[in-house]
Order: structure tokens, then C-alpha cells, then sequence
């Protein structure tokens, strides 16, 4: 249930309603006479969060049996295999083509600073190579006979 909350963002939303509902009610007026001033509000930071601009769109499901249309809207999403992401910026034409495939994507909201380009995407995958070279055959060959003389 909680993922389900998480994904809609609604879980955020029901945390903040329990934290202001939960805040202590003053009994009488002598012991708010008597309280502490309430802290000062906290000073704006720079670590606070950078506003999630783009939709991460993966395709996790299939087309293959599906109708053209749904075919067609995959395509103009940007997206020709499973497993493919894409980064689409937040407007209203893409949430729309997104909720005609919503049962074959996986869908996250990112910042800016997350989105990556098909390179970026392609070095990520790639693997390393587990072995170093330290010099080849037809050198240490051509260095034997200059070693010699």
C-alpha cells in the first residue's frame, strides 16, 4: 500500500496532514503565558530540492500484440524496445501519451540534473573491462631483436 501511495506522491501528502493535525492544542491561557516563544522558522538553504521537471519513462511490457494506436504512441514517446528509458520534459501532450500506455511503463518524475542523454545511457550499460593491458605480442617481438644487438 505504501508503494502504491509513494509512486502517487499521495504518501508525502498524508504525512504533512498527520504532522499538522498532531501539533499540541495550549489547555489554558496561563500556560501559554508562561511557554517559550516559539522557535524561529529555519533559514533557507541551499540544499533544498530542485523541482522534478522531467517524466523517466522505461518500457517494461511489450507492444507486440497490441493495436496500432498503442504502437504508434510508443513511437512518438520515443520508444522501440522493452527495458528502453526515455526523458520527456513535463507537458501536458506527454502525460496525455502516457496514460494511454500507462499498463506498459514505468513511469518517475526526475530533475533536470538526472536526465541523461543516449551516450550517457550507453557508457553507463557498458562494462568494464576487467583486464589491463600492459602491452602487446608484436611489440615485445620487435624488442627482442633490438634487444639482441
Amino acid at each position: 500500500m505504501a508503494s502504491i501511495l509513494s509512486s502517487r506522491g499521495l504518501l508525502q501528502w498524508r504525512h504533512a496532514v498527520r504532522t499538522i493535525t498532531s501539533t499540541p492544542h495550549a489547555s489554558t491561557a496561563s500556560t501559554a503565558s508562561t511557554s517559550a516563544p516559539p522557535p524561529p522558522a529555519p533559514a533557507p538553504t541551499s540544499s533544498e530540492p530542485e523541482p522534478l521537471t522531467h517524466f523517466k519513462i522505461t518500457l517494461r511490457r511489450s507492444a507486440i500484440s497490441l493495436g496500432d494506436k498503442i504502437k504508434g504512441t510508443l513511437i512518438s514517446l520515443g520508444i522501440h524496445r522493452r527495458m528502453q528509458t526515455v526523458y520527456h520534459r513535463h507537458s501536458p501532450e506527454v502525460a496525455g501519451k502516457i496514460l494511454r500506455v500507462k499498463e506498459l511503463v514505468e513511469v518517475h518524475n526526475v530533475p533536470e540534473s538526472q536526465v541523461k542523454t543516449k551516450q550517457q545511457q550507453r557508457l553507463e550499460r557498458k562494462a568494464t573491462r576487467g583486464y589491463k593491458v600492459l602491452g602487446n605480442r608484436r611489440e615485445a617481438l620487435m624488442n627482442v631483436g633490438e634487444w639482441k644487438s
